[in-house]
């Protein structure tokens, strides 16, 4: 099993938008540049008009899945490495701890410091309790450019409700998650109850 330090590689530029390209295609995946890059450029714009930092957005959007290089049978192995917690449902389905695992690259092979972009990258897949904005922006953003071939299927009513508030968007895309998630992740309850959702 490797170990995050591991995966570090010689970056050829201190530039973070060519790191994230050179990391990704080190490892062989290059499918995910242009999903990063338009989940980066949607935050950007989503920021705008929600009021947080564009450039937090940006730089969010552009790592949130930049532990796609980790092996899903090696997630829950290099979470208890890291003496990090791997919560029942992350068992189940380790492919959520990507969200986490995004977090950790940011900070250690990335040198990303800063809380809010943390924890917007760490909480991009199922929000959390008391999520700011920029992780409401990050998620939503995510939720918009998903990375499947097909359009979102309820991309037409979320771009409706954003116009009413980023929560009536976040409430859009959970109620429809539900109706086929296959695990229910304790920190999306978490978000469900701060937005008054019920499951």
């Amino acid at each position: 099993m490797r170990k995050i330090i591991d995966y570090k590689i010689p970056f050829t530029s201190i530039n973070i938008e060519l790191q994230m390209k050179e990391f990704l295609n080190y490892y062989g995946k290059s499918e995910i540049i242009h999903h990063s890059y338009e989940v980066a450029n949607k935050a950007k714009e989503l920021a705008g008009k929600f009021h947080v930092s564009p450039d937090k957005a940006y730089l969010a959007g552009l790592l949130h899945d930049i532990s796609a290089v980790i092996p899903n049978e090696e997630r829950v192995k290099l979470q208890k490495h890291l003496k990090k917690e791997v919560l029942k449902e992350e068992e189940r389905f380790p492919m959520i701890l990507h969200q986490k695992q995004s977090a950790f690259i940011a900070e250690e092979l990335f040198n990303i410091y800063d809380e809010e972009i943390l924890s917007a990258i760490e909480c991009h897949t199922t929000l959390k309790r008391e999520a700011s904005d920029l992780d409401k922006v990050v998620f939503i953003a995510d939720k918009v450019k998903w990375d499947r071939s097909d359009s979102a299927p309820y991309l037409d009513q979320l771009n409706v409700a954003l116009d009413i508030s980023l929560d009536e968007g976040c409430k859009v895309y959970i109620n429809w998650v539900l109706s086929d998630i296959l695990v229910l992740h304790p920190w999306l309850k978490d978000a469900m109850l701060d937005l008054d959702l019920n499951y």
